[in-house]
């Protein structure tokens, strides 16, 4: 049986809980991404590893010719490992230590996104004793507020990201004045899960005035790079699979005033892997309480934190049940009282043994999983693994 997308027969000869990669979905979000910034000349998209470091999906990604956006050392070699080429690495976050830059110098990324004058000065030291030219882009916090969670807002004054607007021409001109760093570019990023285009218009709107103001100080900027944050329909994966990304890099090509030659950078993670993956999980017990009853299953906080971090919504589907629908609480066994999926959900009427689809689950779920409670960590299928 498949019910939608799903392969409901093989996934319940699977232990579970498990992540399920429906590839050829991500194929096409890939595919799509690639037409659309292949009609804006000098746009290139960089995927955040941090999304989801699955080896077996950064290799597709790799693949499909994206860049790759790391914030760590670990992420600099799976994203090598993955086949991405270094030449297309960008490399940011607040506290870089010296591996970590070191290993990025020894592999020729791109570029270092820096987040603060003494990082920009270790970087250059660094590259000093390696005797090479570390190209950086300083990212500068434009104190642009997002309509998103408050735990994934990054651009506002009060974050701890990046270089107050305030002090960026004092840093522009350190990095200019040293000897082992290229100055590239500015980098910023306002947030996550972004859906309302207005956010990234009042972006663009601050990026045209900030370059504006330093072209007054005869400084060019060779790179732009806007970050992420386009956000995904959690509510319907089915009807809104992909992201419109068409809007999205339409946005910067009408908003933002690029001049001849410059590069525009985007890292895109959720965009381009979320709607593909979700976590699969069966119902243990169906506990009637005083008021309510509870759907208990075997996946936790561990396997999906973003319900219990952020109380973010993840749609719920019932892959074995055709019965009339009914409310739960759809929790975990995890030993603590934020262990919960849902509360008050309506899906079609739980049995021991149904299988759920805990959907859209594919950025943030499997690279945030812990073995809290010494938990197994989740194992992770693709479509072709499962048709093997």
């Amino acid at each position: 049986m498949i019910k939608g997308r799903f392969p409901v027969e093989t996934f319940a000869k699977r232990p579970t809980p498990f992540y399920y990669y429906d590839t050829a979905l991500l194929r096409e979000t890939l595919s799509t991404i690639s037409e659309e910034c292949r009609k804006h000349e000098g746009f290139h998209v960089h995927y955040a590893v941090k999304a989801n470091a699955n080896p077996k999906l950064l290799s597709i990604v790799s693949q499909s010719g994206l860049g790759a956006d790391c914030v760590s050392g670990g992420e600099i070699r799976a994203a090598l490992a993955a086949g991405f080429p270094a030449s297309k690495i960008v490399y940011a976050g607040v506290g870089k230590s010296d591996w970590e830059i070191n290993l990025a110098l020894d592999n020729d990324i791109f570029c270092f996104n820096v987040e603060s004058l003494p990082e920009l000065e270790v970087i250059n030291e660094l590259a000093a004793r390696q005797d090479k030219t570390a190209g950086v882009c300083l990212r500068i916090n434009p104190n642009v507020g997002a309509h998103t969670h408050a735990n994934i807002t990054t651009g506002l004054a009060e974050n701890k990201f990046g270089i107050a607007m305030c002090d960026m021409d004092s840093v522009i001109e350190a990095a200019r004045q040293m000897k082992n760093v290229r100055f590239l570019g500015l980098h910023f990023h306002i947030g996550s899960q972004i859906l309302d285009m207005g956010d990234f218009e009042a972006l663009c709107n601050r990026i045209n005035d900030l370059q504006n103001r330093l072209e007054q100080q005869k400084i060019r900027l060779d790179h732009i790079n806007v970050g992420g944050g386009l956000g995904i329909s959690y509510d319907h994966p089915n009807h809104l699979p992909i992201p419109d990304f068409k809007e999205y890099f339409d946005t910067y090509a009408r908003k933002l005033r690029l001049r001849e030659g410059q590069q525009l950078h985007f890292e895109l993670g959720r965009a381009v892997i979320a709607q593909c993956g979700s976590l699969i999980t069966r119902v243990l017990y169906v506990k009637q309480g005083t008021a309510k009853q509870f759907a208990i299953v075997d996946a936790g906080m561990t396997d999906l934190i973003r319900p219990a971090l952020y109380n973010a919504f993840h749609r719920i589907e019932n892959l074995t049940s055709d019965e009339p629908e009914q409310t739960y609480d759809v929790v975990g066994p995890v030993c603590e009282s934020s262990d919960v999926f849902a509360k008050a959900y309506g899906m079609n009427g739980c049995r021991r043994g149904d299988l759920l689809a805990i959907r859209s689950a594919g950025a943030y779920g499997e690279v945030m999983a812990s073995r809290y409670n010494c938990r197994q960590m989740p194992q992770s299928f693709t479509t072709e693994e499962l048709r093997s």
